[in-house]
């Protein structure tokens, strides 16, 4: 059975210190490339097969404007999201769904509650429950949907690996990337994910995040209308508060957190940084990605600082800050 890198093979990351005692260790492998996307920094092993998880969504979008779906502004950003469940999002995936004259129903997600704590209180307050358009990758799903309707290909099995729509987002992943896919494994919201070096990975949102509108390729003319939607629309990628969306609102970085601890980032000179915690723990992906890019001087240390006092990295004893949640390096 295929599977990723060795503990032997990982280098530690980030480290929880409560009280002046290190209590938590957290592993991984790390990439960073230059504005050229050249390899800058290898931390672990970066040619191991991994799972991108939600930072394949980038990806996934493009594939979906790359096949003609009408998709701009919120509405694209929205289908790169993993979102909070708020209700400004789920009006969001409802217009997109509207398009594709199709119902909440038609979403092969999962039901969920909200992320996003207020929102959720207030569902259950008024009686509510798990719903598949509050779940954080209904966005993904609606643009998947207003993809196969806009190519008249069916919408009951889209989720398939085989259905035509899946088979299109393999070879545009395949063709960023660099690689061919050994794994087609299924995501927590029941699209095919599939298998790639955290390298590869870099490599494939390197190229999304430094393309240009003005590009004579069309994929590059999308990638760059689906980075300036991004940047334009932070508050869809995540949520109010949340980690992704404040460092696109407070560096202007093109930032994809991925489940099981895989994040990607691009700053606004091209530097890129991919990496993958061991431990699938996403609590410090944040802080060591933008560690990353500072040490390389793709973002000024001060503004770091104030965007990473924005995130839950405090560790808390009593009811006060008693340690944090820091990078190892």
């Amino acid at each position: 059975m295929p599977q990723t890198f060795a503990a032997a093979d990982a280098v530690e990351l980030a480290v929880v210190e409560r009280s002046g005692f290190v209590e938590s260790r957290h592993s991984g492998s790390a990439i960073v490339l230059d504005p050229d996307g050249m390899p800058l920094r290898s931390l672990g092993d970066t040619a191991a097969p991994i799972l991108p998880r939600s930072s394949l969504k980038p990806v996934q979008a493009l594939a979906c404007l790359t096949a003609g779906a009408p998709l701009e502004g919120e509405r694209l950003a929205l289908a790169t999201a993993s979102h909070s469940g708020t209700d400004r999002h789920v009006s969001v995936v409802r217009d997109i769904l509207d398009a594709a004259a199709l119902g909440e129903d038609a979403l092969g997600c999962p039901p969920a509650w909200p992320g996003d704590q207020s929102t959720r209180d207030e569902v259950v307050r008024e009686g509510g429950a798990p719903a598949r358009v509050r779940m954080n990758c209904s966005g993904k799903h609606a643009a998947m949907l207003l993809t196969c309707v806009v190519n008249g290909w069916p919408t009951t099995d889209y989720l398939s690996p085989a259905h035509p729509l899946q088979t299109h987002i393999r070879e545009v992943a395949e063709r960023l990337v660099g690689e061919r896919s050994a794994t087609t494994a299924i995501d927590g919201c029941g699209a095919p994910v599939y298998s790639m070096s955290l390298a590869g990975l870099a490599k494939a949102i390197h190229r999304i995040g430094t393309s240009s509108e003005r590009s004579p390729f069309a994929l590059h003319r999308s990638a760059g209308t689906l980075v300036r939607a991004v940047r334009e629309n932070p508050w869809t990628i995540d949520g109010p508060g949340r980690p992704d969306t404040i460092v696109i609102e407070r560096l202007g970085v093109f930032a994809k957190g991925g489940a099981e601890g895989v994040m990607v980032m691009v700053a606004p000179d091209g530097t890129t940084v991919a990496l993958k915690m061991l431990d699938g723990s996403g609590r410090a992906a944040t802080v060591v990605a933008l560690r990353l890019l500072e040490r390389e001087g793709a973002l000024a240390a001060a503004d770091v600082a104030d965007a990473l006092s924005r995130l839950p990295l405090s560790v808390t004893g009593g009811g006060q800050v008693v340690g944090a949640i820091r990078p190892a390096f």
